[in-house]
């Protein structure tokens, strides 16, 4: 099999960075272990070379951070794995919606631009539709969202990971999925969608997406609760959530909170919960 090819940053500045595109600085590396760790180093020791709207973007990213610490690696050239550098103004949406917003615009993007179902799981993850699947397997993850704030405050690096041509050896959990993955399943039932694995048109989609709601979410993030709440596909779901501590949560995932946290129904009534682990129990 042929090695796909590498991201071409010329090509790409071309396309997305100021003038043409949204983007006020875009670097693009062969490996790293981390964008999130480099871009928030970064930050840290010359914050002016970071500015808002700048992109480090990695071809093969050694150890990817997910929450509670978590860590994996994509294989070379088969993802789009990249940071971005927002900084909330006074007048910004709350913190606790950035990964949402942000998973909003995945969402978007993938829908318009590779032609799949996707939907977003709270508070992080972006799933899209297996056909075929049953219950929790009928939406497998393709992408992540992890934001991480400078400790003054100034600045988030928003980290964003999506599966585009991955084999299934090649997934960092059973329960993921990528985008060829997942077009070789129409294929399968002899349906022809065409889904897009190319990574330059689904960066320039996603980033112009991103661009779109950050920069809503940047002035105060007007209707964008609704926006997020119609693509969250855990809001109506019986789930269980594993909390900090150790402590589970059954019940069923209700709405979502003026802060962004997810407010859960069981008997004793509804309760936020602003950080845990959610398993769709029951749509």
């Amino acid at each position: 099999m042929d090695s796909p090819p590498p991201l071409r940053a010329d090509q790409l500045r071309r396309r997305l960075v100021t003038p043409a595109g949204p983007l006020s600085r875009l670097v693009v590396v062969d490996r790293t272990g981390s964008t999130n760790d480099d871009v928030l180093a970064g930050l840290r020791d010359d914050p002016d070379a970071w500015p808002t709207g700048a992109l480090l973007l990695a071809d093969h990213q050694t150890a990817g951070h997910g929450r509670a610490g978590r860590t994996w690696v994509s294989a070379p050239r088969t993802s789009l794995t990249g940071t971005f550098v927002v900084r909330p103004g006074p007048g910004s949406g709350g913190l606790g919606w950035l990964p949402l917003v942000v998973g909003l615009g995945v969402v978007r993007a993938l829908r318009t631009a590779a032609g799949v179902q996707a939907w977003l799981k709270w508070p992080n993850d972006v799933l899209v539709h297996q056909p075929g699947g049953r219950g929790s397997a009928a939406r497998r993850k393709v992408a992540g969202i992890l934001a991480q704030t400078t400790p003054d405050g100034a600045a988030v690096a928003v980290g964003v990971g999506l599966n585009v041509t991955q084999r299934a050896d090649q997934l960092p959990v059973p329960t993921a999925t990528s985008l060829a993955l997942t077009r070789d399943l129409y294929y399968q039932r002899g349906r022809a969608d065409g889904i897009c694995t190319d990574r330059p048109a689904l960066l320039v989609a996603t980033v112009t997406a991103l661009a779109e709601v950050v920069g809503r979410w940047c002035a105060g993030g007007a209707g964008l609760a609704d926006e997020v709440a119609q693509v969250c596909t855990t809001l109506g779901c019986q789930v269980g959530v594993e909390l900090p501590g150790g402590a589970r949560l059954v019940g069923r995932a209700v709405r979502l909170a003026d802060d962004g946290a997810l407010v859960v129904a069981d008997a004793d009534g509804e309760r936020p919960v602003r950080a845990g682990d959610v398993v769709h129990l029951v749509k």
